[in-house]
């Protein structure tokens, strides 16, 4: 049985890094290469070696296959691609400015065959594009299909650079979006500030995700905040977790503060409102 060779490979110079496989075992990066793609072959650059890959991870379906090297006319034509859709960005630029369409173009992405120009853009609501494609198809003479994208895919094709020093997740090798709420920061101990939590989109950070069940699953097994531990004869409160060093910081007015460690923490016994307040429980129902 052949062995398969995994790559990282992009289809645009400046584009997002997808996994692929290939039977060729000499490849390197700046090589380009023909793919295979649900429509027909297209060209895409090699990036480097692709390191941690599992079948299983292949089998879900995070991966392209590469048919073969490309050749010279291949290579030719995938060199100009870049100048083609910058061209065809300008003349749609120019006909939504004429047609004074409230929508702005994003990106243009070519078929390497040219038998089909997909424009990206965005807008605050729904816009009446009939008479823009139509001037499109009359100056390229093929299909021309218009996608309207949100904050996130825009952000996600231009592209910069995280607070974290970094290139955004989302152009480099993010796949989908996943639903963010803020409660992810809540249980992370993030502060609420819509600037430390959002990204270059205003939208919560993606990476809110990544540590969120770790967190989830740790505080589970952890005193809720506000709950009351019998440590060394004293009362105290839970004012604050710590779960990736599992410690938990009590306060006491008798006694002050205390961190307590995981041991001590599971050595405690748990103190019910009820038993520290007995006057504020329910009064008992008096008899007939």
């Amino acid at each position: 049985m052949e062995e398969n060779h995994y790559y990282r490979l992009r289809f645009r110079k400046e584009g997002q890094e997808f996994t692929a496989r290939a039977k060729e075992p000499a490849l390197h990066s700046g090589d380009i290469v023909m793919v295979e793609t649900d429509h027909f072959p297209e060209p895409a650059l090699i990036a480097g070696l692709a390191a941690g890959v599992t079948v299983e991870g292949m089998e879900r379906g995070f991966s392209w296959d590469i048919l073969r090297p490309a050749n010279q006319e291949e290579k030719g034509k995938f060199a100009r691609l870049p100048v083609l859709e910058k061209e065809a960005a300008g003349f749609c630029q120019q006909q939504i400015n004429f047609l004074k369409l409230p929508m702005k173009l994003v990106r243009v992405e070519r078929y390497f065959n040219g038998s089909k120009i997909i424009f990206y853009f965005t807008a605050d609501s729904r816009v009446d594009f009939r008479e823009l494609v139509k001037k499109l198809v009359q100056e390229f003479r093929t299909r021309v299909e218009m996608r309207q994208i949100g904050v996130r895919h825009e952000t996600q094709m231009t592209g910069g650079i995280g607070a974290c020093g970094r290139e955004l997740c989302c152009t480099s090798y993010l796949q989908k979006f996943e639903s963010v709420s803020i409660k992810m920061a809540k249980t992370q101990d993030l502060p609420l500030n819509p600037a430390k939590i959002s990204g270059v989109c205003n939208r919560l950070l993606c990476c809110l995700t990544y540590e969120y069940e770790s967190y989830k699953s740790i505080k589970q097994d952890m005193p809720r905040p506000g709950s009351q531990l019998r440590h060394e004869g004293e009362v105290y409160r839970v004012a604050r977790l710590f779960p990736l060093l599992g410690t938990v910081l009590a306060v006491s007015r008798e006694a002050g503060d205390v961190t307590l460690s995981e041991e001590e923490w599971r050595a405690a016994e748990l103190v019910s409102s009820a038993s520290r307040k007995p006057g504020k429980g329910k009064k008992p129902k008096s008899g007939k």
